[in-house]
């Protein structure tokens, strides 16, 4: 079935714009339904919970099925989801949760390919409580993480593995399932940042074999938000950070409660993966038919901007240049000869596509890829709403710059 980009662009208001927007990585456009559930939650029931009254008995209502549609996001995992202003935040409350039961001697494995989010507070409860951070080197030649590399640094003392499920910068998918089974074996937990990757695909918690998973709600086309899955092991060895009488489910890793309408209207992401696949034709899993079609249509306009990229000899693409999905998602990222990079965007810019260059919080990749120099990277974050009309708006941009 063709891929109905009409149907899927009409969802999403801020396309309406004569705008082009490949910089998704950063922060996605919003679904129609979710500005209207949240809209709705603080016309309808903006009230406190708790209380007997119908306002409170609504909008607990309403929180409940956001934060219930949101964990679906996550797969079928046993744990516990809770939600924070921004990943960032909630691995900073894991680390918080997790300090107390580290001890002098334990290891933390974190990746050079991380996002800052995934790495800096591991680093700083482990300098709290005198534990080892170990760190999980890219292949300089590959320019990415190999599983040799990680099994070269778990052993007895290994306490927790945190790495990217995909690099924001190269777009590559990691092996998150074997890397699981190898942090297993050595008696450690896994954590996984799939910020890069949960826009792009299913995320199936207990197929990859994961003690917590953590992505952006903002990237996937929801308001500014987070949410984290925790397997129930990990889970019982995290502290209370919350109010001493909140001891108890999510509430402990969730100060002051979730952000009530941001929650409610994220609601509408998972209704809207359920309507795209029924759309999409009959079968028994919609959303599994959803996620299918997306990523062959990713896969589509990424070879498009690939094929572009390898034709021009001064352009360098950096990480796998090949578009397949079993590979990467469409955040591809490139460096030209002779042309720094935080110059290119701004000669994109008057053509009304938005890209961007930078470290991207990346910065310990950046630098072991060699590419401070360069400025960093000019990034192209693409996602299943985007168009070939735009990706050959932008190819247009960028020709005169980079031949």
């Amino acid at each position: 079935m063709i891929f109905p980009l009409d149907h899927v662009r009409s969802c999403f208001p801020g396309l309406a714009r004569d705008e082009v927007f490949l910089d998704n990585a950063g922060g996605s456009q919003i679904l129609g339904g979710v500005i209207d559930g949240i809209g709705a939650y603080l016309r309808d029931c903006n009230v406190q919970h708790g209380a007997t009254y119908g306002a409170s008995q609504r909008a607990a209502e309403r929180v409940t099925a956001g934060k219930q549609a949101l964990a679906s996001l996550f797969g079928d995992g046993p744990g516990t989801v809770v939600f924070g202003p921004s990943t960032t935040q909630i691995v900073f409350n894991l680390a918080a949760a997790l300090g107390p039961s580290l001890r002098p001697g334990d290891e933390i494995v974190v990746t050079e390919a991380d996002h800052e989010a995934n790495v800096g507070a591991w680093r700083r409860v482990a300098a709290q409580r005198g534990a080892e951070v170990r760190t999980w080197k890219i292949d300089r030649a590959r320019q990415g993480l190999e599983l040799d590399g990680l099994a070269a640094l778990l052993g007895p003392r290994t306490r927790l593995v945190c790495m990217t499920h995909c690099s924001n910068v190269l777009g590559t998918i990691v092996d998150v399932r074997a890397a699981a089974e190898l942090v297993h074996r050595a008696g450690a937990r896994l954590f996984v940042d799939g910020v890069a990757y949960a826009p792009h695909g299913p995320i199936d918690v207990a197929a990859l074999g994961v003690d917590g998973y953590v992505f952006s709600v903002y990237k996937v086309y929801g308001p500014h938000l987070a949410a984290a899955y925790l397997g129930p092991e990990l889970f019982a060895e995290l502290a209370n950070i919350n109010h001493d009488f909140y001891d108890c489910g999510p509430y402990r890793l969730q100060p002051g409660g979730v952000n009530y309408e941001l929650v409610a209207g994220s609601a509408a992401i998972a209704a809207y993966l359920d309507d795209l696949g029924e759309a999409l034709g009959p079968g028994p899993d919609p959303r599994a038919r959803a996620w299918a079609a997306i990523a062959a249509h990713e896969a589509d306009l990424a070879e498009h901007l690939l094929g572009f990229l390898r034709s021009c000899p001064k352009v360098h693409v950096v990480g796998d240049s090949s578009s397949s999905r079993a590979v990467r998602v469409p955040t591809i990222s490139f460096v030209v000869d002779g042309v720094p990079s935080p110059g290119i965007p701004a000669q994109v810019d008057p053509h009304g596509v938005g890209i961007r260059f930078g470290e991207f919080c990346s910065r310990a990749l950046v630098d072991a890829l060699g590419l401070r120099a360069h400025g960093g990277v000019v990034r192209v974050s693409l996602v299943h709403y985007n168009s070939h009309d735009e990706v050959e708006r932008l190819i247009a941009a960028l020709r005169p710059i980079v031949a």
